[in-house]
C-alpha cells in the first residue's frame, strides 16, 4: 500500500484507558547565560563530511560515521584518515531531508560485531525508513540485509525519524517521522507514520509489545503521535527512555515514552502551521500524553542525550539537546525527576548542530554539524 496524497486535517478521538498530565517546562527565548559552565576547548577533527547524521565509537579508538548523502566513513583520530566502508543499501534515497541516517553498534558488539543502519528507502513517489544490521569485520560490514521497512510507502523527502536506541532488554527502539504532508497518519494505528517502533534485534516483534493485541494497530508499534522524532536516550538513573521532538513552528517537544501511549499530533501541539495558520486549538486534552518540555519558538531538536561520562561531572545525568535552528546545544538540568533550568552551549560555532554524542570512556563529546562540509568537532574540559 502506497500513500500518495495529503491528507486533509481530520481530527481522530482516540481513548486510553491511562491518562498522563505531566508539569510541562516551556521555554520561550530561554537563552541563559555560562556563568556556571566549566571551561572547555574544542577541536575540529574533520572537515569533509556532506551533512554528517549519526557517529557510532568502535573499540580500536576509531568511529563510524554517516552521511545523509549515503556514505558511512570508517574514521581514525588519530591519524585523520577515512575509508569509505558502506554497504550496499537497498533502495536509498538521498534527496531532501532523505539518506543515510542512524549508525548504531549492538548492545553486545563485542560479541556479535553487529552494527545497525538505518535510511530512507525507496523512490520520492513511494518511500519511508529501512533499518538494516550487518557484521564488522574490522574494514567492513559484510552480510548486510534488510530487517523493517516501515509502511506505507509515501511521497516526499521529509521527515523520517530514524534514531536508533536499545533498551535494557536489549530490544531496539527506532524513532519515525509523520511524512510531513501526513500529520493525520500519526493517529492511525494502521501504519508507521508518526510513531516509535520496537523490535528484536533480528527486526522480529517482541511478544511484549503494548499494542500487539489489537488486531487493528501494526504490531511492532511501541508509541504514536509523534511529529518528527529525531533524539532518544536512555536515563540510567531514571531508567526509562526519552526522545526529542521536532515541532512545526514553535511546540518542539522533549517526551518521556511510555508504551501504548499517543502523544497527541496533530491534536495537539504548542506549534502553529509554517504559514502561520492554527493546527489545533488545543495544547492538551484528555487521554492524550504531554511533553516534559517544550520549546516555543522552534530551536530544531536534532538529537538528544544523557550525560553519564567523567569529564564533565557537574552535568551527570542532564540531558543535551543539539540544535539546528538555533545553532547551539541546550544543557536541560535534570533533578527530581524533573528538566528545570537551561543552559546554551556552543554557540561560538555559529552551526546547525545535527547530532551530539559521548565517547563511552573519556567522556569528551563529540558535535557533527549539519552542513555540506561538514564538521566533526571534540569537546574536552579545560
Amino acid at each position: 500500500m502506497t500513500i500518495a496524497r495529503k491528507t486533509s486535517a481530520v481530527f481522530i478521538a482516540l481513548s486510553l484507558m491511562w491518562v498522563y498530565s505531566p508539569t510541562v517546562s516551556k521555554a520561550i527565548d530561554a537563552d541563559t547565560d555560562n556563568q556556571d559552565a566549566p571551561a572547555y576547548e574544542l577541536a575540529t577533527l574533520e572537515t569533509r563530511i556532506a551533512f554528517p547524521w549519526s557517529l557510532a565509537f568502535l573499540p580500536n579508538e576509531t568511529m563510524l560515521v554517516t552521511s545523509r548523502s549515503g556514505t558511512l566513513w570508517h574514521i581514525d583520530e588519530a591519524s585523520a584518515e577515512r575509508t569509505d566502508v558502506t554497504p550496499e543499501l537497498p533502495d536509498l534515497l538521498a534527496d531532501g531531508q532523505a539518506g543515510l541516517f542512524e549508525v548504531a553498534l549492538s548492545p553486545s558488539f563485542a560479541r556479535d560485531r553487529t552494527v545497525f543502519l538505518s535510511w530512507a528507502c525507496g523512490t520520492l513517489r513511494a518511500n519511508n525508513t529501512c533499518l538494516g544490521k550487518g557484521f564488522w569485520n574490522g574494514s567492513e560490514i559484510t552480510n548486510f540485509h534488510v530487517i523493517f521497512r516501515a509502511s506505507p510507502d509515501k511521497r516526499g523527502n521529509a521527515h523520517y525519524g530514524g534514531r536508533i536506541a536499545f533498551l535494557p532488554d536489549d530490544s531496539l527502539l527506532l524513532t519515525l517521522g509523520d511524512g510531513f504532508d501526513y500529520r493525520e497518519e500519526a493517529q492511525r494505528l494502521g501504519n508507521h507514520l508518526g510513531s516509535v517502533v520496537r523490535l528484536e534485534i533480528d527486526g522480529t516483534v517482541p511478544s511484549d509489545n503494548p499494542l500487539i493485541s489489537n488486531p487493528k494497530a501494526k504490531p511492532e508499534i511501541y508509541t504514536f503521535g509523534h511529529r518528527n522524532v529525531q533524539g532518544v536516550a536512555w536515563h540510567p538513573q531514571r531508567q526509562a527512555v526519552f526522545v526529542s521532538e521536532h515541532g512545526p513552528r514553535g511546540g518542539d517537544e522533549i517526551n518521556l515514552l511510555r508504551g501504548g501511549q499517543n502523544y497527541g499530533w496533530p491534536l495537539v501541539t504548542g506549534g502553529v502551521d509554517y504559514t502561520g495558520a492554527k493546527i489545533t486549538p488545543y495544547q492538551s486534552l484528555p487521554g492524550l500524553t504531554g511533553p516534559e518540555y517544550e520549546w516555543t519558538p522552534s530551536i530544531a531538536p536534532s538529537g538528544l542525550m544523557v550525560y553519564h561520562g567523567a569529564m564533565f561531572t557537574d552535568w551527570y545525568g542532564d540531558f543535551l539537546v543539539p540544535a539546528l535552528a538555533a545553532k547551539k546545544v541546550v544543557r536541560l538540568r535534570y533533578h527530581d525527576n524533573q528538566l528545570t533550568t537551561e543552559e546554551v552551549l556552543f554557540t561560538e560555532l555559529n552551526a546547525r548542530i545535527r547530532y551530539i554524542t559521548m565517547h563511552p570512556e573519556t567522556g569528551a563529546l563529540y558535535l557533527l554539524t549539519d552542513h555540506a562540509d561538514g564538521k566533526i568537532i571534540k569537546v574536552t574540559r579545560n
